[in-house]
């Protein structure tokens, strides 16, 4: 005796039905994971690049700066590199540091050190530094995958200025 297996009228039209819905879902589903993940990522890049000019700002403000010493500033304010953790779009190339007098004008010759500085103040000289103006500007988000190019944006210039406190004196 011999057993047949009885389908269903218009059964058998639907195999892989299945694979394709579950294809169809897991990409849908990719799209919104990474879509998610490279939004994530754009907000960490603009609000740490607000944090990189604060922490740039604060250092140069309490520290006696060479030429050599502004560039470890950069790099402090990167945490300890060249460029951002995971955000390679910021680097000490985007990292502008200068010196304001009490005008708020830039400082074109500095003085010899903190010492000379609070002499310079102390009299009202436009050697005085004042306050410290640290900006990053020009950094274009770049997208991790393929996906969303049009994420390429510019983000928006952050700029600020600290008063000038000991400048390491």
């Amino acid at each position: 005796m011999t057993h047949t297996c009885i389908q269903p009228a218009g059964r058998h039209k639907e195999k892989g039905a299945a694979a394709v819905e579950f294809a169809v879902v897991t990409m849908a589903f990719l799209v919104l994971l990474f879509g998610i993940m490279e939004f994530g990522r754009l907000m960490y890049l603009f609000n740490t690049i607000q944090e990189v000019t604060r922490r740039a700002a604060r250092q140069a403000a309490v520290t006696w700066a060479t030429t050599h010493q502004t560039t470890a500033f950069k790099q402090s304010a990167l945490f300890g590199g060249d460029t951002l953790p995971a955000g390679r779009e910021v680097g000490t190339a985007n990292v502008q540091i200068q010196y304001l007098n009490l005008a708020g004008n830039v400082v074109t010759t500095l003085p010899t050190g903190a010492a000379d500085n609070l002499v310079h103040c102390a009299n009202a000289t436009t050697q005085c530094i004042a306050s410290i103006q640290v900006s990053i500007s020009g950094v274009t988000y770049a997208p991790m995958s393929g996906l969303f190019p049009f994420l390429a944006i510019t983000l928006p210039p952050s700029t600020v200025t600290m008063p000038a406190e000991s400048l390491g004196y």
